[in-house]
């Protein structure tokens, strides 16, 4: 039976979170087992916080917000390509998969199986170069997902990767769990929270092998 798989990191207090944003917090305002007629949780967070999305405005003045994001930019056929390299994704590893325009592509790299699993924020997981951001643009894909919290990375290549993507009209997922996905073509349905002029927001992102 082909089963939807979910790819989404489970949002709970302790969550690891990119340095300098805000912590994950959960309160409790009613308990039923206090005698409250229900149970009711206030939820405080990052807009970039476990799997979500940016928005060009998250990096590009004046630039689109989440909220005007075309459905079609995340519903549909994706492709999962499993990267070997280490350190980051370069245009020397993705030559060979004949990336075509218009495609959804999620990469796996070893920040599934070991970026979640570490309890602080691995300031070493695998990010997307510059040159392999430039790479996809000129590629002309729809969307990119990574398997960790920013597509750039914290040492080297931060803001670039991103505002190359954003320029050229991709949409970008982050923090997605690919340690039970192979490689392969799949069905995506990623949906953000719809907030009003977002820079960013949280997501529920899940595959379905094709």
């Amino acid at each position: 039976m082909n089963t939807w798989l979910d790819i989404s990191v489970a949002i709970h207090p302790g969550l690891v979170h990119w340095p300098g944003d805000p912590d994950l917090e959960v309160e409790w305002r009613l308990r039923l087992e206090k005698g409250d007629e229900c149970n009711l949780s206030v939820l405080r967070l990052g807009s970039h916080s476990g799997t979500h999305m940016d928005a060009p405005l998250h990096f590009l003045a004046n630039a689109k917000t989440l909220d005007r994001m075309p459905l079609e930019a995340t519903i549909g056929p994706a492709r999962v390509i499993e990267i070997k390299d280490r350190e980051s994704i370069k245009p020397a590893e993705l030559r060979a998969q004949s990336i075509r325009r218009g495609e959804r592509i999620l990469f796996k790299t070893r920040n599934s199986k070991a970026g979640w699993q570490k309890r602080g924020f691995d300031e070493n997981f695998v990010y997307l170069s510059k040159e392999g951001a430039a790479y996809l643009a000129e590629r002309r894909i729809r969307t990119v997902g990574i398997d960790y919290l920013s597509v750039g990375g914290f040492k080297r290549d931060s803001v670039e990767p991103h505002e190359i993507l954003m320029r050229a009209g991709i949409w970008i997922i982050e923090g997605l769990n690919l340690s039970k996905v192979k490689g392969g073509r799949y069905e995506l349905i990623c949906l953000p929270l719809k907030v009003l002029g977002s820079d960013g927001a949280p997501a529920r992102a899940i595959l379905k092998r094709l």
